[in-house]
């Protein structure tokens, strides 16, 4: 599927969400008995999420930085097992741990961590996560990172609902005053024991799912991240290296690599990233584009942010592609900090 074609297909799901149309379907519907057979052989095969472990990792991170008077910044984890560390063992392994502890080596300053995300969650939790997240009005978090869509993808949730549930947490809690930054559907094309076409179905499912999810998210303020071709090319080449013991959740490396690719948004959501880095690099294809051609750009290239860039116009809405570079995420702490986050 091209670009423009992609874009086209990623704005009639987000129209489709925004004014509660719910008939387009992810892919077609095509062999259907095939597929379903397939993915029960897939299920057997692939351990699914079945693991209850998940490590808990809340705390202070960073809390050599603490000064007094100056108040922690308070990040929050949503979504599915990605966003909750499932498949790994150690809490300094988990998605969340290791952003909190880069956003505390860049800032110079504290972070504390929650996580309300959910394993096995589709985006019509995100509300109640969202709730959570917002329970205490003077605790509300400076910065809040979703990582869901790939249940929805497997649980054939259809598209334009799924980006409505998604658009709507993004509101409330911009709305709140957080910052909001989206790590869109991965590449559920990459699981080793799917085989085709399954496997090119979920590919195709995930990257139009994953644009949608661009569009609508920016429409409401928030940022996102490519995380499609992360569970791409590289966890394809590396899957023992990357793929966790059940071969469906990401291992230590796996989760490494994906908080290297939402990191820098994260901190240049917060204001943290150099300022010479914000100007858009026409030699790296960066720049202004309608949100529909940013978000179908975006789906293809793992690590790319779409942020909304300027008003509505006569073409529609516009973004900022950004392809930022890849920095080294400082290593998590083993364990949070025993002193409850602030």
């Amino acid at each position: 599927m091209t670009c423009m074609s992609r874009a086209r297909v990623a704005r009639r799901i987000a129209a489709g969400a925004a004014y509660g149309g719910g008939g387009i379907g992810l892919a077609g519907a095509a062999a259907v008995g095939l597929l379903l057979a397939e993915a029960q052989l897939a299920r057997r095969r692939v351990g699914n999420g079945t693991s209850p472990h998940v490590p808990h990792a809340d705390g202070l991170y960073g809390a050599s930085y603490t000064v007094p008077g100056e108040p922690a910044l308070r990040l929050t984890m949503l979504g599915d097992s990605t966003a909750a560390g499932q498949g790994v063992h150690r809490a300094g392994q988990t998605p969340g741990a290791l952003i909190a502890s880069g956003v505390s080596a860049i800032a110079e300053r504290p972070v504390g961590l929650s996580t309300v995300a959910v394993p096995g969650a589709r985006s019509d939790d995100l509300d109640r996560q969202v709730s959570r997240a917002l329970a205490d009005p003077s605790r509300v978090p400076d910065i809040c990172v979703i990582m869901v869509g790939a249940n929805d993808v497997t649980h054939r949730m259809p598209p334009t609902r799924s980006v409505r549930h998604l658009a709507s947490a993004v509101r409330r809690l911009r709305t709140a005053g957080a910052e909001v930054v989206v790590g869109t559907c991965p590449d559920l094309g990459t699981i080793e024991p799917v085989w085709q076409p399954l496997r090119w179905m979920a590919r195709r499912a995930s990257r139009q799912l994953a644009a949608a999810q661009t569009i609508g998210v920016v429409e409401q303020g928030g940022r996102t991240v490519s995380l499609g071709d992360l569970l791409g090319p590289e966890f394809a080449e590396n899957p023992r290296e990357l793929f966790g013991p059940d071969s469906y959740h990401p291992s230590a490396e796996g989760y490494a690599t994906a908080a290297m690719a939402v990191l820098p948004t994260v901190c240049a959501a917060l204001g943290l990233w150099p300022a010479d880095e914000e100007r858009p690099d026409a030699a790296r294809r960066e720049g202004f584009l309608p949100v529909a051609r940013a978000a179908a750009e975006a789906a293809s290239e793992a690590g790319t942010e779409v942020a909304a860039a300027m008003p509505t116009g006569p073409r529609g809405a516009w973004a900022l592609l950004k392809r930022r570079r890849r920095r080294r995420v400082p290593e998590a702490e083993p364990e949070p900090s025993p002193q409850p986050s602030p």
